[in-house]
């Protein structure tokens, strides 16, 4: 058995732990969603698939004691075989406020990534729409500083794989991850798409959102109350025929109404997605 960077050996079975992160996958690969595959392909492009399996033998046992995601840095501890834990980080580069305004900017003039995000989707076009800004959603072959505790000569080792493959099935669980991961938090993100929908750069110096109606008080204007607030110009071209049918449901903030119990949006969508039918047919 070739010996660690510091001359010492690592028994080849991990120290027992309970209340380890366990990997909800069995057997075979790791990641189900598109965005997750796609993180887990990086990984099995540029690391050691003699690791990476030892990797995920370590995530399936529950070896990862935690898992902290923050902008830019992903920190974990992991049981090998001594007693203290190693100590894992994997970091790649948050993009900062200016880089965030224009990439919300760019998501929000398209109205269908726009929808699907406020609806807690993840559109595969969205990591075109990075790409044209010059931002890359996934980090690129050089794109991870990784590192860890132990004293395994490889790299990455077994213990960073573990967490890479945990973090690839916490991206299956929520998407906003990979997007917080970047510097963006799923709340922060979501609140600037609906200030921000329909203009190019996020600040207002776009083309104005159809929803973007000047509120005037209804004493002043009794006459035409009723009368559509946007012009024919402002209402662009027809809808992408590839939108949902209850996008603008989506884009609008849930109002806090029930009937019987039951969310006004949820009595809603159908009734939207029945019109929609009726116009296919």
């Amino acid at each position: 058995m070739p010996a660690g960077r510091d001359g010492w050996f690592e028994a080849a079975r991990p120290i027992r732990v309970d209340g380890g992160i366990r990997a909800r996958s069995k057997r075979g690969s790791i990641g189900e969603q598109w965005w997750s595959r796609r993180f887990v392909d990086l990984l099995e492009l540029v690391c050691d698939a003699g690791r990476l399996q030892r990797g995920r033998a370590y995530a399936r046992r529950g070896q990862v004691l935690g898992l902290d995601l923050g902008p830019g840095l992903v920190k974990a501890r992991v049981q090998g075989s001594r007693p203290e834990p190693y100590d894992v980080s994997v970091r790649i580069t948050a993009y900062g406020a200016d880089e965030w305004a224009e990439l919300t900017g760019a998501l929000g003039a398209r109205a269908v990534h726009r929808a699907k995000l406020l609806a807690g989707e993840m559109p595969p076009e969205i990591e075109d729409v990075f790409e044209q800004c010059g931002l890359p959603l996934f980090p690129g072959e050089r794109g991870l500083d990784m590192e860890c505790s132990c004293p395994d000569w490889g790299f990455p080792c077994k213990h960073l794989s573990a967490v890479l493959y945990l973090l690839a099935e916490a991206f299956d669980e929520d998407p906003f991850l990979v997007l917080a991961w970047r510097g963006m938090a799923r709340d922060a993100l979501l609140d600037a798409l609906r200030h921000t929908g329909g203009r190019a750069d996020g600040k207002g110096g776009g083309r104005p959102a159809l929803l973007d109606v000047a509120d005037v008080p209804f004493a002043e204007r009794v006459g035409d109350f009723y009368e559509t607030g946007a012009s024919p110009a402002r209402l662009g071209p027809p809808a992408d025929p590839g939108s949902p049918s209850d996008l603008l449901l989506r884009a609008l903030d849930p109002p806090p109404v029930k009937a019987r119990h039951i969310p006004l949006l949820d009595l809603l969508r159908p009734a939207y997605r029945a019109f929609a039918a009726e116009d296919d047919a």
